[in-house]
């Protein structure tokens, strides 16, 4: 029997559909990081918030790994904003469910800030040690967003908490790193930097002619391809009025934008508004959400992926563009500025310069030896540097250290371990 860990992703299920308001990269990260580590021999739970209630409280997810659905709150989609309030008990319910399985384990990985909380609360009651990826940090969301930010005020004093708690801290890329050390004071030591990764069985190099006649797409246009969460951060919109000023020739330039669901329908509603305000309604084309397994064929039918966001804790959808073999240009940020390699296997531009997007565009799509050079860079880069199996292995190291390092003392009275956590 492999050592038990168990992750807590409070909104972000393996599960769910990916490309609404609360669905993207986190989700993902969870699922595979987790595949990973069950290959590696790893017993692992993950905890996630019941968002319906005909949902069982435990799926098998793959070999080794199981998705524990806690009670927190109304069993419905619920913003992630609102959701700490159900945080105690979501704690008092992953405690029920340990107490009934007879279960210990011997870390928890927390992701997202109200996890950590729920890690703060077992590491007191219990004595299990933790590891916090945040993906995304307060301070940099205020800094950002300013009032648009519906996260409590109480999200910064959780994330410093579990600064000081955690027994390490994944930091994805550097600029993560900088920002917890700047704006968090942690301490370089307690931070190790594990990026996120592809799985390139389910992502590769397609013929793009193959691609684009499965998706009834044109040979003879330039495509540039959009994917991810509709929010207003992802700046969707710079894309858009990007295309506006693309110069093509007699060559007509096509946006797919992929992602989306009824909760961001009035996102949606304003990027449709947005491309006719600009006369190029007839050039983008929202796709909706795709499943994962046709994914690959939209990154490989497009030229071009296309994403400027004005900030990226990390960014999934660069190198998921990249497995496929297709060049990024994504915004001068986070974990973007890490991922694509600048002229190498994509561009860079800063985020919300329509101008400087499309003179960016314009001059690959002038240049096709330059883009299939891109192309080829891009493949070898991800499976050098960004594969879930590296990750995994990195993460693994990450948690032998802890584990190894820390005497835990287990409960010998799963009652009284309940009873104070209620």
């Amino acid at each position: 029997m492999g050592r038990r860990i168990a992750f807590i992703s409070e909104h972000a299920s393996p599960l769910a559909a990916l490309g609404g308001a609360d669905a993207g990269g986190q989700n993902v990260y969870v699922g595979e990081v987790a595949r990973q580590l069950a290959a590696k021999g790893f017993q692992i739970d993950i905890f996630t918030r019941r968002e319906e209630r005909e949902l069982p409280e435990v799926v098998t997810f793959s070999n080794n790994i199981r998705i524990i659905h806690v009670n927190a709150g109304p069993p419905e989609d619920i913003p992630k904003e609102t959701l700490l309030q159900y945080m105690p008990a979501f704690k008092a319910d992953m405690i029920r469910f340990m107490v009934q399985e007879q279960l210990f384990y011997e870390l928890i990985h927390a992701n997202f800030f109200m996890s950590a909380w729920v890690a703060m609360e077992l590491k007191a009651i219990l004595g299990v040690p933790f590891v916090v990826t945040f993906h995304a940090l307060g301070h940099i969301r205020r800094i950002h967003q300013g009032s648009n930010d519906r996260f409590p005020e109480e999200r910064i004093a959780i994330e410093e908490q579990a600064v000081k708690e955690a027994s390490l801290i994944i930091a994805e890329c550097p600029q993560d790193r900088e920002d917890l050390m700047k704006y968090y004071h942690a301490p370089a030591e307690k931070i190790t930097i594990i990026p996120c990764g592809v799985n390139t069985e389910e992502l590769y190099p397609l013929n793009k002619s193959m691609a684009r006649s499965l998706l009834g797409l044109p040979y003879n246009e330039r495509i540039l391809l959009q994917l991810g969460r509709m929010v207003p951060r992802k700046g969707v919109d710079n894309v858009i009025a990007a295309l506006a000023k693309v110069k093509n020739g007699d060559t007509k330039v096509r946006l797919l934008i992929v992602g989306g669901d009824a909760d961001t329908a009035a996102e949606l509603a304003r990027l449709q508004q947005l491309a006719r305000e600009l006369k190029v309604g007839d050039k983008v084309y929202f796709a909706g959400q795709k499943s994962r397994q046709e994914l690959k064929y939209y990154y490989a039918a497009a030229d071009l992926f296309i994403t400027t966001p004005w900030y990226e804790p990390f960014g999934i959808t660069p190198l998921e563009a990249m497995a496929c073999g297709t060049p990024v240009i994504g915004s001068n940020v986070g974990g973007i500025k890490f991922s694509v390699a600048d002229g190498q296997t994509g561009a860079l531009v800063p985020p919300k310069d329509p101008d400087a997007l499309a003179r960016k565009i314009t001059a690959l799509f002038r240049s096709p030896g330059v883009l299939r050079e891109m192309s080829n860079n891009a493949i070898r880069r991800v499976n050098k540097l960004f594969t879930w199996e590296l990750v995994a292995r990195d993460m693994q190291a990450a948690y032998e250290r802890i584990i190894g390092s820390n005497v835990i003392a287990r409960p010998t009275d799963f009652e009284t371990a309940q009873s104070i956590s209620l």
